[in-house]
C-alpha cells in the first residue's frame, strides 16, 4: 500500500487551502508596499536634486535685463 500524495492529507490540505493563498496575499502586499516605498524614495531624491542644484546655482532675476 503506498502513502497518500501530500495533497491527500489533512496538512496537505491544509497548506493549499489556507497557507498557501495566505502566502500570495502577503507577498501581494509586500510588492505593493515596495512599490509605494520606491515612489516616495525618487521624489525625495528629486526633491533633494532640486536643492542641491538651487544651491549650487541659484536662480535669481536681479540683473537679468542686461546692463
Amino acid at each position: 500500500m503506498t502513502d497518500p500524495a501530500f495533497f491527500q492529507t489533512h496538512m496537505g490540505q491544509r497548506f493549499y487551502e489556507g497557507t498557501m493563498p495566505q502566502l500570495v496575499r502577503q507577498m501581494t502586499r509586500l510588492n505593493d508596499n515596495l512599490e509605494r516605498l520606491v515612489g516616495v524614495a525618487e521624489q525625495f531624491a528629486k526633491q533633494k536634486e532640486a536643492t542641491s542644484a538651487e544651491a549650487v546655482h541659484p536662480i535669481t532675476t536681479e540683473g537679468s535685463e542686461g546692463p
